[in-house]
């Protein structure tokens, strides 16, 4: 039988919409049915699933697991403690993964220079998944990953790529041996680009500015997508997507 959710879970569970609550509580929200379910065949710990009579129902084998942790709450209450007015079926908190040192394999990764949208954040996650790359550098004043737009933006991608907060410019000179390409206004035609075997990182700057002058100057190869139209400039996640695109199909 579900629990009854109480007036103190769900102004905890409110709460985690705001950056300083999530990271005094290690812990974040995860709203919608796909999202839900990818993180219950994940390994983040569920601390809580707040779920309508209708879900449950419907899910009871998905359940099953965590129906300790399951509370049964109506649509409306579900709307009013997350940020999604169309979620009318599940929502969960989880703790946050402990952070873990980068390393680089025989891998391409994504680094995404003081990205401010949690939207493109989440499609990025959602587009490095599609074509297997498993990791994702942040500079430290980028969006936070565990923000709830991020989340549902990624559809449940999140689960499978790992974000790696750090000072940029100190790890790319870290890893100097390591062929690092930037997206920039000018350069190499993506289309004509003659992609280097993996490791390789791809950085990808600010929506209004690009990538910032420390960055760029450990950047060894520049690159751009070619402009047929008037469009002044492409949005950072579909420019993520073009350029995976090409790396793969070079491969």
């Amino acid at each position: 039988m579900p629990l009854m959710i109480s007036k103190q879970q769900i102004k905890f569970v409110k709460s985690l919409q705001y950056k300083k609550y999530r990271k005094k509580a290690q812990a974040f929200l995860v709203e919608g049915e796909k999202c839900v379910e990818e993180l219950m065949n994940s390994d983040f710990e569920i601390l809580l699933i707040a779920a309508t009579e209708d879900y449950m129902q419907q899910k009871k084998e998905w359940l099953a697991p965590f129906e300790t942790k399951i509370y049964e709450v109506s649509p409306e209450q579900l709307r009013s403690m997350g940020t999604l007015m169309t979620n009318g079926k599940v929502l969960a908190v989880a703790k946050m993964r402990r952070e873990s040192v980068f390393t680089i394999q025989d891998e391409f990764v994504i680094a995404l220079d003081s990205l401010q949208d949690p939207g493109n954040l989440g499609t990025i996650i959602r587009i490095a998944d599609w074509y297997g790359i498993s990791k994702i550098l942040l500079s430290e004043n980028s969006v936070d990953f565990y923000n709830p737009k991020v989340i549902h933006g990624s559809m449940g991608s999140f689960v499978r790529v790992e974000l790696y907060y750090c000072d940029l410019t100190r790890v790319l000179t870290q890893f100097d041996e390591v062929v690092k390409y930037g997206a920039f206004m000018e350069g190499k035609n993506i289309h004509e680009l003659r992609m280097n075997d993996p490791p390789a990182i791809f950085v990808i700057g600010n929506e209004a500015h690009g990538i910032s002058l420390p960055v760029a100057e450990r950047i060894d190869h520049r690159i751009h997508i070619p402009r047929i139209g008037g469009a002044e400039s492409l949005n950072a996640a579909v420019a993520t997507a073009i350029i995976c695109d090409n790396i793969f199909r070079e491969i």
